[in-house]
């Protein structure tokens, strides 16, 4: 399997790495509905992905419809944390799927004109299957069910592998802003936070502009670490 490998590096360099924001679980949306505007007007988000409450399906697809003009007004994309059947009903713009069969599952019902993510990937044959699949990004370094992940070092050797051969965008989840740093860093092009912004005694919005921060900085270092690179290499 090749999951579009490149055969040459990116030209230009890769953008500069954008945020992907989780919420809470949302049972009563309506304050996030009053947060998430400012939020998203303080940094760079790309798509935030709803974390939906267990109910049925009427439900949802109200609580999903009061947070989309506060996400999509903003230029963000509204993804669904699974619940691939309310995707299109409730106005989402796709859904993040959790391991291959999932993905199979999903990408008739949502492609071609919704986003289909997908982490749980165990392995990089996994990585790979969702890149010839069709998956729209790869999501590494997620808590699993049990609440438990790989080391930084792990996520950040799977990111940079990725990012080096594989054109589908790699999304990189980050606990705290330190790990946003070193996954940007590593080559991500989206860092999922959630708790690390949610539960920040400084505030969420304090939280977030920080992390995005942290990725510009990220972003700032790269570049100069590859244009010291190529003049080494020019200069030989």
């Amino acid at each position: 399997m090749t999951a579009n490998v490149k055969s040459v590096p990116r030209v230009p360099p890769r953008p500069m790495p954008r945020l992907y924001l989780a919420t809470p679980v949302v049972d009563d949306p309506a304050s996030l509905v009053a947060a998430l505007p400012g939020l998203l007007a303080g940094a760079d988000v790309a798509a935030v992905l709803v974390r939906l409450k267990e109910s049925d399906p009427r439900s949802q697809i109200g609580r999903v419809k009061s947070l989309a003009p506060a996400i999509q007004n903003s230029g963000a994309a509204l993804l669904l944390e699974g619940h691939v059947d309310l995707v299109a009903r409730a106005g989402a713009d796709g859904a993040h799927l959790s391991g291959i069969a999932a993905l199979e599952e999903a990408l008739p019902s949502l492609k071609p004109d919704h986003i289909a993510g997908v982490g749980g990937l165990a392995s990089r044959h996994d990585s790979m299957t969702a890149g010839e699949l069709g998956a729209d990004y790869v999501l590494f370094g997620e808590p699993d069910e049990r609440a438990h992940r790989p080391s930084l070092e792990a996520i950040a050797e799977r990111v940079e592998w990725w990012a080096e051969l594989f054109e589908p965008p790699c999304v990189a989840y980050a606990a705290s802003c330190d790990e946003a740093y070193e996954l940007a860093l590593a080559g991500a092009d989206f860092v999922l936070v959630g708790d690390a912004v949610w539960t920040d005694s400084r505030g969420a919005a304090t939280a977030l502009a920080e992390i995005g921060q942290s990725l510009r900085q990220a972003y700032a270092a790269a570049r100069d670490a590859a244009s010291i690179l190529q003049n080494e290499t020019a200069q030989k």
